[in-house]
């Protein structure tokens, strides 16, 4: 079996050559590496197109991009892997003796690279909330098998909590497989915003789309 990795990128161009570079052992690997540009300004779809297998363009939006990167993959396993997330060492083999084992889709454990000692603890309670719920969230880069993934239609054409709408779809078949292994995301949306500020932010928006409101309206508190 082989992967594809599909990146959605949106203005990374300081930090994007480095993240591909960290991919190339899977690549070297057979693995297949999709990079999908939401119209950057910064030359992020140049960048890509010359440490990847395949660079595109699409409509900003980040189910939007990994869904047309997904269009255009052919392994038998999608990964969604932010711009901002190192994968440990040996991912690919990680999850391909998970699907091997009977995993449709499953997610790693996350570790936040940030000065602040507390988004250790919110990495720690959210692989926890991941591990109980079997809700998997995109910094957790998450994979599913191809057929699968196709045959739900792909993620659902919202501007946020994309994430969460396809686990709970894909939770609705089978669990998913929980690597302990630790992915490495930035913690630089935590930091940017204030720390606290943001951590009761995301609980505010997960609340209120778990009682039901619209992500297009949830996106602006977001924002």
């Amino acid at each position: 079996m082989k992967l594809s990795i599909v990146m959605p990128v949106l203005d990374e161009a300081l930090t994007l050559s480095a993240t591909l570079a960290a991919l190339a052992p899977l690549r070297a690997r057979g693995h297949r590496l999709i990079v999908v540009d939401g119209d950057s300004r910064d030359g992020s779809l140049a960048l890509a197109a010359a440490a990847c297998d395949e660079a595109l363009a699409a409509p900003r939006g980040r189910a939007t991009q990994m869904n047309a990167g997904a269009a255009r993959a052919d392994g038998e396993v999608l990964m969604f892997l932010h711009a901002d997330t190192r994968l440990p060492d040996r991912a690919d083999e990680a999850v391909l003796q998970a699907v091997a084992d009977g995993a449709d889709w499953g997610r790693f454990d996350v570790r936040i690279e940030a000065r602040s000692p507390l988004l250790r603890v919110v990495a720690g309670l959210m692989n926890l909330r991941s591990r109980l719920t079997g809700i998997a969230t995109g910094d957790q880069a998450i994979f599913v098998r191809r057929d699968l993934f196709q045959r739900l239609g792909g993620f659902a054409d919202q501007p946020l909590m994309e994430d969460i709408e396809l686990s709970r779809r894909l939770r609705a078949l089978s669990r998913p497989a929980c690597l302990r292994a630790h992915v490495c995301t930035s913690g630089r949306r935590w930091e940017r915003g204030g720390v606290w500020r943001t951590i009761v932010l995301m609980w505010r928006l997960r609340w209120r789309y778990w009682r039901g409101v619209a992500p297009e309206v949830l996106v602006r508190d977001y924002r």
